[in-house]
């Protein structure tokens, strides 16, 4: 006999392959959450670059905020009609699209020669923008087995701080050239990214879910199956019963999609979703990333250098805590984790505020208490908010709503977020306090209402979810205080009281 074989080695490719196929389409499309972190990152750096002041002069802090809010201004705009493009043409067609629009307006300012014409660039690429965030939180929502929503959601969150990190210190290593090339950089990064985004997304399957809600039942189970999911997780979302209503709903006009959000069976939830999209924002969370070599000169690092490089450790925390919590996303409750980090976020921005107005902040001490709030701030954030609020804005909606209001919900955020973009140096400037308070008191309103108002979202079908917002904590306490022996209210007439 001869000697006995060794056993072969592990193929990469074969384990790879066992992978379950929805995982490599919310991977790729997860680039969309990159370009976004890639641009908060980026943004605020490039405009306090010795290169770009040298090219287009000092700015104000009226320019500064102009600057780098123009390209939320235009995603909350082109993201009111992105939910009835995705129901038009699909998700993936339409994330497609808005991918090709931004790459066009970041390769516009990254071969710009005026301050004007990185304005249109911006503008351009945030009405792409607009159009394929809200499509991708969709998709990537539909095509995930409800124990995993969770965790592929998280994935997109990932991308976004890994774009935010790479966004910091692309910056920290291109500032160090003398020619304009250190500015114009990370836009061409942009470009790049984004064009990639937009050749490939159009290959992966559409959701089953909107294939259902078109009418193509055949195509939807075909499409479920090579994702690697069972077709009961379409049936059991309740979807095939529901696909002729979801039809008739997708053939709507956008005005007509947009008032069904507000039936009275689906009103609460509509709003519930947009307030936490507005909170999302007016926590302080993007006045961080988008001034954080601002924030952290202010704190004591004066160099440009050292801010750059101080932000960039701030990125590097966002991917490590992301990664971190991505594999409990499934297993901690939704409620617990908006109100346990909503604390933790508020109570950062507050004692922030509080060091600056008893002038705290000028003493050694103070100065390194204030850096280590920021990175508490940052982490509590992104194991919580950055997550949990697009899942439950998503997940809450039904069917027929869930693309539409996903995109209106992603708009009002970015009006909130363009204002906070805007006006953050400008209140700064007048006062190193007033900021911390306003988000700190946005954040601890956020904690009292999903304490009164939320229901637990996490582990349940999005059929099961119709239920759970058929009444809500408030009008079962309502019902119980006001109803009286042989008398049955019910949460419709709750809703009308």
């Amino acid at each position: 006999m001869g000697p006995t074989p060794l056993p072969s080695p592990p193929n990469l490719r074969t384990n790879m392959m066992t992978l379950p196929f929805y995982v490599w389409p919310t991977l790729w499309t997860a680039l969309g959450g990159f370009l976004w972190g890639y641009d908060t990152g980026s943004v605020g750096p490039i405009t306090v670059m010795a290169q770009f002041e040298k090219d287009f002069g000092h700015i104000s802090a009226t320019v500064q905020g102009l600057f780098v809010s123009a390209i939320i201004a235009t995603a909350a705009l082109s993201s009111i009609f992105s939910g009835a493009l995705s129901e038009r043409i699909s998700r993936t067609y339409t994330i497609s699209l808005g991918s090709f629009i931004f790459a066009a307006g970041a390769a516009i300012a990254a071969s710009a020669n005026t301050l004007a014409q990185i304005f249109v660039g911006r503008c351009v690429s945030g009405f792409g923008e607009g159009i394929f965030i809200s499509s991708i939180t969709v998709y990537v929502m539909e095509i995930s087995p409800t124990a995993m929503r969770g965790r592929t959601m998280t994935t997109v969150q990932l991308f976004n701080t890994l774009g935010v990190a790479a966004g910091y210190f692309t910056c920290f290593g291109s500032v160090k050239y003398h020619s304009s090339i250190a500015w114009r950089a990370p836009l061409i990064v942009q470009a790049a990214v984004a064009m990639a985004l937009a050749v490939v997304t159009p290959f992966f399957p559409h959701s089953p879910h909107w294939l259902l809600s078109v009418g193509r039942v055949a195509e939807a189970e075909k499409a479920t199956t090579r994702l690697g999911l069972h077709v009961t997780e379409i049936r059991k979302e309740g979807e095939l019963a529901a696909g002729d209503a979801a039809a008739e709903i997708a053939k709507l006009s956008p005005w007509q999609q947009v008032k069904e959000l507000w039936a009275k069976d689906v009103r609460f939830r509509t709003f519930f979703a947009l307030f936490l999209m507005s909170m999302q924002q007016a926590c302080g969370i993007d006045a961080v990333l988008y001034y954080a070599p601002t924030l952290f000169q202010q704190a004591g690092l004066s160099s440009t250098e050292a801010s750059f490089l101080a932000s960039g450790v701030s990125g590097i925390l966002m991917v490590v805590c992301t990664a971190s919590s991505q594999v409990f996303q499934d297993k901690w409750p939704r409620r617990k984790q908006m109100i346990g980090g909503g604390i933790v976020i508020g109570g950062c921005m507050l004692l922030m505020g509080t060091l600056y107005a008893t002038n705290a902040a000028h003493t050694t001490g103070g100065k390194r208490t204030l850096i280590a709030l920021i990175y508490i701030f940052i982490a509590a954030f992104v194991t919580s908010w950055a997550v949990v609020i697009r899942v439950i804005s998503s997940e809450m909606q039904p069917k027929r709503t869930r693309a539409p209001a996903s995109s209106l919900a992603q708009c009002v955020g970015w009006a909130v977020n363009w204002v906070i973009a805007f006006s953050t140096p400008l209140f700064l400037s007048r006062s190193t306090a007033g900021p911390y308070f306003l988000f700190g008191g946005c954040s601890v309103l956020t904690v009292l209402v999903c304490f009164v108002w939320q229901p637990e979202t996490k582990g349940l079908s999005l059929d099961a979810l119709e239920k759970k917002f058929e009444e809500t904590e408030v009008q079962s306490a309502i019902r119980k205080l006001f109803s009286k022996p042989g008398r049955i209210v019910t949460s419709i007439q709750l809703s009308n009281m």
